[in-house]
């Protein structure tokens, strides 16, 4: 499903039905479209530009940690871009075919036992590690204690923008 009006193209792989639980395949596309068009709004991406995501489960993020980060555990989200910090520098204003920027990967049960543990609104973190991911496909990081200061911050204003309250809090 894509907008032919919108600069951003969302490719969306379901392979947990549990996800189909909070919401149909058309209605994960509409929101993850909606949180990632802030996020490139903000950074002031202007070029078309895609995403892949795949909402997943713990076994299979914990496989990919694994494979790519070295990490024996599942993770809540993954963040795989498919741009160097170069590339990312000098984006193109227009460009004739979407720039895919990379893949989100999350996983449903580390989700849910976070936002049990941290007593969220599941949408509300869900909502909060997709600017997050997104961030970390268009080369934020949180490295050094400047860095995590201001991806938080690039958070918060994306998500208060979204009317999700400030997940640091």
């Amino acid at each position: 499903m894509h907008d032919d009006s919108s600069n951003l193209d969302v490719l969306i792989d379901i392979d947990d039905d549990r996800w189909l639980e909070w919401y149909t395949p058309d209605q994960w596309h509409v929101l993850l479209h909606k949180i990632i068009q802030r996020v490139i709004e903000n950074i002031k991406i202007q070029t078309k530009v895609e995403v892949s995501i795949l909402l997943t489960n713990n076994d299979e993020i914990h496989a990919l940690n694994l494979e790519y980060r070295g990490k024996d555990k599942p993770t809540n989200v993954l963040s795989f871009s498919s741009l160097s910090e170069e590339e990312l520098r000098f984006l193109p204003k227009s460009h004739p075919y979407p720039i895919m920027l990379g893949d989100l990967v999350f996983a449903f049960e580390t989700l849910l036992e976070e936002v049990k543990i941290e007593k969220k609104p599941f949408l509300d973190h869900f909502n909060h590690l997709v600017v997050h991911g997104m961030l970390h496909l268009l080369g934020h990081d949180h490295e050094s204690d400047d860095e995590e200061e201001c991806m938080k911050e690039k958070e918060i204003m994306i998500l208060r923008s979204l009317n999700v309250n400030n997940p640091y809090q």
